[in-house]
Parts: C-alpha cells; sequence; structure tokens
C-alpha cells in the first residue's frame, strides 16, 4: 500500500531531478554535437564547490551556474580542455576536481581512507586477539590451596 503511494512521489522527483540538470546545460548552444559533448563531460568532471558532492553540470547554486558560464565561454574562445582546467584549479584549487592529481598536497585526500581502513582492522585484530588470550592465573600457591580448602568444604561427603 504504502508502496503504491511512493512510487508517483519518487518518479515525480526523479523527472525533476532530470530535468533540472537538462536545464541546466540547455541555455548553452554549441557548434557540433561533439563540443557540446566535451562540455558536458567537463562540468560532471568538476565539482560544485558550494554542494560540493554535487558536479558542477548538475547543480543549481548560483556559483555552478557562473562556473558553468565560465567554462562555457572559455570553450568558445577556443580554450582546450586542460586550460580550462588549469584555470580553475589555480583559481579554485585541486577541491574544484572530483579526480584530483596525486601530488603532496593532495596526499590526504588519496591516502586517507586507506590508512583509516588499516588503523581500523589493526585495533580490531588487537582487540580480538586480546579476548582470545587464556585468563592468567593470578593466585599465589597459599590462594590456591585456601581455595581449594573451600571447594573441598563444600562438596558432600563421598564425592570426589
Amino acid at each position: 500500500m504504502i508502496r503504491l503511494r511512493l512510487t508517483p512521489v519518487l518518479l515525480g522527483v526523479l523527472l525533476w531531478i532530470a530535468s533540472a540538470a537538462a536545464s541546466t546545460l540547455a541555455e548553452f548552444k554549441f557548434d557540433s554535437p561533439a563540443q557540446e559533448q566535451q562540455f558536458r563531460e567537463l562540468t560532471e568532471e568538476l565539482r560544485c564547490l558550494v554542494c560540493q558532492n554535487e558536479s558542477l553540470a548538475g547543480s543549481q547554486a548560483e556559483l555552478a551556474q557562473d562556473l558553468r558560464r565560465e567554462v562555457y565561454q572559455m570553450m568558445r574562445a577556443g580554450k582546450s580542455r586542460e586550460e580550462v582546467i588549469n584555470f580553475l584549479v589555480a583559481r579554485y584549487g585541486d577541491f574544484v576536481l572530483y579526480s584530483p592529481p596525486l601530488k603532496p598536497s593532495t596526499y590526504v585526500l588519496w591516502f586517507g581512507p586507506l590508512v583509516l581502513v588499516v588503523v581500523g582492522a589493526v585495533l580490531l585484530w588487537r582487540v580480538l586477539r586480546r579476548k582470545q588470550a587464556p585468563a592468567q592465573d593470578d593466585l599465589s600457591p597459599a590462594e590456591q590451596q585456601r581455595l581449594q580448602a573451600l571447594f573441598d568444604a563444600d562438596r558432600p561427603p563421598g564425592n570426589p
């Protein structure tokens, strides 16, 4: 019953998202489908600086719209893909790229998750190993004799 009511809502949301993404690129006119495809690919590779988890192509933020126009103008002016990317990286840093280059300033982005997984695995291994370690006998011989005497006194006669 709930599924039947949610299906039209989910479908509407998906259509709205698709139309929003299409309308972000509809304002730009290209000389060829190849140029349009290159623009789409480039804006998909760039991150919206406001949304941060959305590509420049799909974001509705004002800054994203401004950056799309700037990318469009640079491409119309004959700038290459690399020139556009270099300009945006120089202006906004490597954060504008979804796949930042491997260099000392981005080591944390590339290797941070791996380091966290390794540290977590080592900690888990240590905890599990500690739980499996047998309990050590900390009783002195005198304490062991006293404990044995208590056990023996508690047994009914005739039981070994």
